[in-house]
């Protein structure tokens, strides 16, 4: 308890030793305690019989998921995931992303250990509204997406809220693996590639979890297969979208043009994906040709979708073992002025092949979301 106090000291005192809200940290500060003073230890839970067989099988999925991630990942496991917490409500952030309306350049916030960030959770959803508004005004396009859970990135024992367990047993694995990954392997001023290797280590791991637990062709294993074909199937769409918006941006012509021609990107991108799914309804982006765009939702989608291919690319050339994967990103990342140089077809660049400029650190915030609606295994949207 004494660290947990020193920590929490520490991170108070920063906000006024460097020009931050201090209102904004110690909400943050006691939403977190709140978090952490109710976690109570899954296996005490399990040693209740009040509790229901399908709550019971997802708990004992979790415990068996850290040693997984342990032993066979070799991710920094510590004490998270090991305790449940109890949540009063489904929704902990709201999460603002601002992008200029010509540019896929994100608006940036400054925070302490961490530096400039592509986007700000709120714990108000009124104070999250009033700051899109003032980014509006002042010409920018504004995104606000619900966050059902977010990372300390190992500073403390992250439990699993218990709002979790309300998602399908694959989700709520790709959720796991993904903090978890946050904990082990995250580098200052690299969001997009952050997330998306958080993303790629949580659809991926889920897949070897299940295959590892109940076999290849489990029905678990297929799901968690099929959400990671379906997700890279969507980074794909994304790259290009990004690519043809960033080349529009780039020509010598008035913002007004450009701002009429987005609109055709935009419609030309959800045309071409409503036919690529067509007969798919339950993709688990089905809903993006519906979705009304501009350059934060674009943006805000990139963060988690860059570059998937090459993620999962590299999976294969280290023999389809994971946790190679994880550490040849970590020594080949280490080094490069550009993390994705890290992957294999770094040297492909094109206008597809740019991630989101987030060059400055960025901290982690929720887990992995659907960005746009619709879901499978009674899920619930996190992202989007």
């Amino acid at each position: 308890m004494a660290g947990i106090l020193k920590r929490w000291l520490w991170v108070c005192l920063l906000p006024g030793l460097f020009g931050c809200s201090p209102e904004y940290f110690i909400r943050a500060a006691y939403e977190e305690g709140r978090i952490l003073w109710r976690r109570k230890p899954i296996a005490a839970m399990l040693a209740e019989d009040r509790i229901g067989p399908d709550v019971r099988r997802k708990l004992q999925m979790v415990l068996e998921l850290r040693d997984f991630a342990a032993d066979r990942l070799r991710l920094n496991v510590g004490g998270s995931y090991a305790a449940y917490s109890r949540v009063d409500r489904r929704v902990l952030l709201h999460v603002l992303t601002a992008v200029p309306k010509t540019a896929l350049d994100p608006y940036t916030w400054w925070f302490p250990l961490v530096g400039h960030v592509p986007y700000k959770g709120y714990f108000d959803p009124d104070d999250a509204r009033k700051e899109a508004e003032s980014l509006a005004a002042q010409g920018y396009d504004t995104n606000i997406r619900p966050a059902g859970a977010f990372s300390t990135l190992g500073w403390f024992d992250d439990p699993l809220l218990g709002h979790l367990l309300e998602l399908g047993r694959v989700s709520l694995a790709d959720v796991v693996l993904h903090e978890l990954l946050h904990n082990t392997l995250f580098l200052p001023g690299s969001a997009a590639f952050n997330e998306s290797l958080a993303n790629f280590v949580g659809k991926r791991g889920a897949v070897d979890f299940f295959a590892w637990r109940y076999g290849a062709k489990s029905p678990e294993a297929r799901a968690a297969l099929r959400a990671w074909q379906e997700e890279i199937e969507f980074s794909g769409l994304m790259m290009e979208l990004a690519g043809r918006l960033r080349a529009l941006y780039a020509e010598p012509v008035p913002e007004a043009e450009k701002l009429r021609r987005r609109e055709q990107v935009f419609a030309q991108s959800q045309q071409e994906w409503a036919r690529a799914l067509d007969g798919r309804p339950d993709h688990l982006h089905a809903s993006f040709s519906r979705t009304t765009l501009d350059n934060a939702v674009v943006l805000q989608s990139l963060l988690y979708v860059t570059h998937l291919a090459r993620f999962e690319e590299l999976y294969r050339r280290e023999g389809q073992r994971l946790s190679l994967a994880i550490e040849a990103v970590r020594i080949a990342a280490r080094d490069a002025g550009d993390p994705f140089d890290a992957l294999p077809g770094a040297s492909a660049r094109g206008p597809t092949a740019t991630p989101p400029p987030a060059s400055r650190p960025g901290l982690h915030k929720d887990g992995p979301q659907r960005r746009y609606g619709g879901s499978r295994e009674g899920e619930h949207d996190r992202r989007h």
